[in-house]
């Protein structure tokens, strides 16, 4: 609890990011990746994000891409 406090305040922003890299398919992914099959890394400290390649950003929070897995699966099984 404490450490992400410091985080917090002290830690890094994220604010520079590579560029969106897609994985092929088959190919072992990351837990960034998993979500979207895109994922983006902050190019300050190496933290990996997924990446939403429709609306072109980065998915931050649990609760969004827990929206964002839901849509993609009723778009995916429709």
């Amino acid at each position: 609890m404490i450490a992400s406090l410091l985080d917090a305040f002290f830690g890094c922003w994220h604010n520079h990011y590579s560029f969106p890299i897609t994985l092929r398919s088959g190919s072992r992914r990351n837990t960034a990746a998993s979500l979207t099959g895109t994922y983006v890394v902050c190019l300050d400290c190496g933290k990996e994000f997924p990446y939403d390649w429709q609306e072109m950003k980065v998915i931050t929070s649990t609760s969004e891409a827990h929206r964002r897995l839901h849509s993609l699966a009723t778009k995916h099984a429709a």
